[in-house]
């Protein structure tokens, strides 16, 4: 047996089309089929299935790739182990969280790490998606939700409170500003379909950012974290706080032992510390005067 088959088989069922685990791989659709078919041939059994268009493994395949997976974190863990530069502050750690806590809050705290420990080089991947700690896709991941389970060490960092945002001389009765109906689901966007009252949505994007700038010019209301809000010229709060979020950090247990990704915790962790994420009002002042 190839026993990098099994890298395919694991990408495979978790992307759930070629194309996906293709680009997950860095190959194209034909060799992630071919490795495939090959590891099914050797063990004389299919392991895949495709279903309405979606990937899926069957009942061998299920038992194949949990095993398979747990060669796969048993490897990365070796790999860890092996690191030459796993005493030293040196070398990459990749950090992810949504684009907004990378954007706002760690690329100006940078400097301050890197005069600390300067031979270290930190990889941001700035996504909403969730890449998995479990599965080495990052070393720390930065959550607004405690996970409910996983093999990963774990630590509130902060309460990130909301509240609406409006220039001062947006009307009482401005449109709202929203994210896309795909995250609909989120604590923020829960509140608004409560208290949007008679108020029109105006604007849906999947950027913070890009919600608060809209603010700013006079486009409509926005319900955003206050260390966003607060740092957007322009806007001014026009509720009081109105919810908050868990800010959590999540580690793999082995790359919890190298020195440079327990530099990157302390360094988050002071980040949060000393940042406007913290709550600085009464969380029990829901504004429904402001819906």
């Amino acid at each position: 047996m190839n026993w990098d088959d099994l890298r395919f088989l694991i990408e495979l069922a978790r992307a759930g089309s070629l194309a996906a685990a293709a680009r997950r791989l860095a190959v194209d659709q034909t060799t992630v089929a071919r490795r495939l078919r090959a590891l099914e041939e050797t063990l004389g059994t299919p392991l895949m299935e495709r279903s309405a268009g979606h990937w899926q493994p069957t009942p061998v395949g299920a038992r194949v790739l949990a095993r398979a997976e747990q060669i796969a974190r048993d490897v990365d863990g070796i790999a860890r182990l092996a690191d030459p530069e796993a005493d030293s502050v040196s070398g990459q750690v990749r950090l992810t969280s949504v684009t907004a806590i990378i954007d706002g809050l760690l690329i100006p705290a940078l400097p301050r790490l890197y005069a600390r420990h300067p031979a270290l080089h930190l990889e941001l991947l700035a996504s909403n998606e969730s890449l998995d700690v479990a599965r080495r896709e990052a070393d720390i991941a930065l959550r607004l939700a405690r996970p409910r389970a996983g093999d990963f060490l774990m630590r509130k960092l902060a309460d990130c409170a909301f509240a609406c945002y409006a220039t001062p001389s947006s009307p009482a009765d401005a449109p709202w500003l929203a994210y896309h109906a795909a995250l609909a689901h989120t604590p923020e966007m829960r509140w608004l379909a409560e208290h949007q009252g008679d108020r029109p949505i105006r604007l849906r994007s999947d950027s913070l950012h890009g919600l608060a700038r809209a603010a700013a010019q006079g486009l409509g209301a926005a319900v955003l974290p206050c260390f966003v809000g607060d740092a957007e010229p322009g806007l001014v709060r026009t509720s009081g706080l109105l919810l908050k979020r868990e800010v959590w950090m999540l580690i793999h247990p082995d790359a919890r032992r190298l020195a440079r990704v327990n530099a990157v915790a302390a360094w988050l962790e002071e980040c949060f510390q000393t940042s406007v994420l913290q709550n600085d009002g009464n969380l029990s002042d829901l504004a429904d005067k402001f819906g």
